[in-house]
């Protein structure tokens, strides 16, 4: 080795920039499973995508953009289309598993697109801070609606569950999640005996990865397009690329991020997705947030949750169910909760102005409601204060 690399200097900055896979790294790596276990049971329970594709996608996008990015890079399901799609399946045969591989192909050509032209840069910076901030805040506050939500399922164990996570949130020495998701799972097994028997039954198969395209046809294609791709784009612009990049970039400034990346990485593992059979997938904000929170500094945090999830896809997938139900509903509230806590805290400062506050915190409310609508409120609202229309 070189003696410019011995240089304690050099070695501390070369160990700034690793990925870690200490306890803490571990327990941030379950930081994102208030968001993403509802979405993805409801993919396969609601609209009867195969979990294996489902978990192959996801597993290997979280062990690349960690490898890529070396922070705890999130990996979601994308909400808008998830909602569409769990609601209008339920209704109808509109929705089916071919949609959503065919949303993955549409989502993933636009992104891909986007970001290596370097439009997406662009289209980032057209966006006022004082809207970024709303957004910020507004997720966080929907996160922890949500979270609450969630909690109302068993007040009791979220009480404890909240209480003792807060307590112990601080502490460097004890991965809190840890110990939050073992409590969850002696709940369940208490109050579910049967969990354990279901539990017991798991038994490994090896699942081979199908071609997912072969599925697709014109109508799936059409369908994906207006009903699930379009709508979800303004959305994605504004969780996951610009206030992904804000946050990453705030946390860490040694390791920063820019929306060309964002948008193609968002590209290409959607675009991975739609081969293997899984689902439309971002880089949503929360689940930065919830990792950190809960310890998380690299990206070791997500390449521990992709190798799981690759384990799962490849050797589970037909028990998946049975082992993701093992965590209760006011559990992953108060894991949700406290992640969209810590998200609101960074939504930065407040400007000094009247007008300013007001457009972020309108933008905020909207937020909670919607994120697109949200993202072009906030857009008109400074446009109309730059005007010097919008006095208070």
């Amino acid at each position: 080795m070189p003696t410019r690399l011995r240089h304690p200097l050099v070695r501390s900055r070369l160990s700034s920039l690793a990925n870690r896979f200490d306890r803490m790294e571990w327990a941030g790596a379950f930081g994102d499973l208030g968001t993403f276990l509802p979405f993805v049971i409801a993919y396969i329970s609601v609209v009867r995508v195969p979990p294996a594709g489902i978990l192959l996608s996801f597993g290997l996008a979280l062990v690349l953009c960690g490898l890529y990015y070396r922070t705890p890079f999130p990996v979601q399901p994308m909400k808008g289309i998830g909602a569409i799609a769990a609601t209008q399946a339920a209704k109808s045969s509109l929705i089916t598993p071919a949609t959503l591989y065919a949303a993955d192909l549409v989502t993933g050509l636009i992104w891909l697109v986007l970001g290596l032209t370097g439009s997406a840069r662009y289209v980032a910076r057209w966006v006022p801070g004082i809207v970024v901030s709303g957004i910020v805040l507004g997720l966080g506050m929907s996160f922890m609606l949500e979270g609450i939500r969630m909690m109302s399922a068993d007040w009791l164990i979220a009480s404890i569950g909240l209480a003792g996570t807060l307590l112990l949130l601080a502490s460097r020495a004890i991965p809190v999640m840890f110990l939050l998701l073992l409590f969850g799972a002696v709940c369940t097994l208490i109050q579910n005996p049967s969990a354990m028997s279901a539990l017991s039954s798991v038994r490994f198969a090896l699942h081979a990865p199908a071609f997912a395209l072969a599925s697709i046809s014109w109508r799936d294609l059409l369908a994906a397009t207006a009903l699930l791709a379009l709508p979800q784009l303004p959305l994605t612009l504004g969780n996951a690329l610009i206030a992904t990049r804000e946050e990453n970039n705030r946390l860490f400034p040694e390791r920063p991020v820019s929306e060309s990346s964002i948008a193609t990485s968002t590209g290409l593992m959607n675009l991975t997705s739609s081969v293997l059979g899984g689902v439309p997938m971002c880089h949503g904000v929360g689940g930065l947030a919830g990792q950190v929170t809960f310890g998380a500094r690299t990206g070791g945090a997500p390449i521990i949750f992709g190798t799981l999830l690759l384990v799962l896809a490849l050797g589970f997938s037909d028990a998946v169910q049975s082992l993701f139900n093992i965590f209760p509903h006011a559990v992953l509230g108060v894991i949700l909760f406290i992640a969209g806590g810590q998200l609101a805290l960074g939504c930065g400062e407040l400007s000094r102005s009247k007008v300013e506050r007001f457009v972020t915190f309108i933008t905020a409310a909207f937020t909670v409601w919607n994120v697109g609508v949200a993202f072009l409120v906030g857009i008109a609202l400074t446009y109309l204060a730059g005007r010097g229309r919008l006095r208070l």
